[in-house]
């Protein structure tokens, strides 16, 4: 990767271009699963691998407690969700966020296909071990202001595919 870029910037900017072509050309009032083919059909010509529907178990105190899926992994290194709304709320945003840290994946991108404009956001999500997170709780000034975070496989488990787009 080449000095100051972003994590994984080559690969993101090439999904928000494919992403624009698809826009531009279908513009907006379709379903969430024509833009998510279309996205698919772009990525592949532009040379990106490409898996969609992706089914992600989670687990919560070392129990299963549910399973999402999620649109797409790009590159084996970006998760993209993609959405056909008349606009992106905090809770869209929220959603992404939530998706990679039960898949440990640290970029996501969040599409909106509804607007008459593309809308999309940048999503990065780190990491740091349990040593690391236990020392930023040594030099806390007091207790009350040290938060426990839980442990990622507490939330995640595994990630399988389940299908792949047309």
């Amino acid at each position: 990767m080449q000095e100051g870029l972003m994590e994984h910037e080559d690969v993101t900017r090439a999904i928000i271009g494919c992403a624009m072509m698809v826009h531009r050309k279908l513009g907006s009032g379709f379903l969430e699963s024509v833009y998510q083919n279309a996205l698919a059909h772009e990525l592949r010509k532009a040379t990106l691998p490409v898996q969609c529907a992706r089914r992600i178990r989670v687990q919560y105190d070392g129990v299963v407690v549910g399973n999402f899926v999620a649109d797409m992994v790009v590159a084996g290194c970006v998760l993209v969700e993609i959405k056909s709304v008349q606009t992106l709320g905090p809770a869209h945003g929220a959603q992404l966020v939530n998706y990679l840290a039960a898949t440990r994946m640290e970029v996501g991108l969040l599409f909106n296909f509804g607007s008459a404009s593309l809308q999309f956001q940048r999503k990065v999500h780190t990491y740091r071990s349990r040593t690391s997170r236990q020392a930023l709780q040594d030099v806390s000034p007091s207790p009350e202001q040290s938060i426990v975070l839980p442990t990622i496989s507490q939330v995640a488990n595994a990630v399988e595919p389940v299908q792949s787009c047309e």
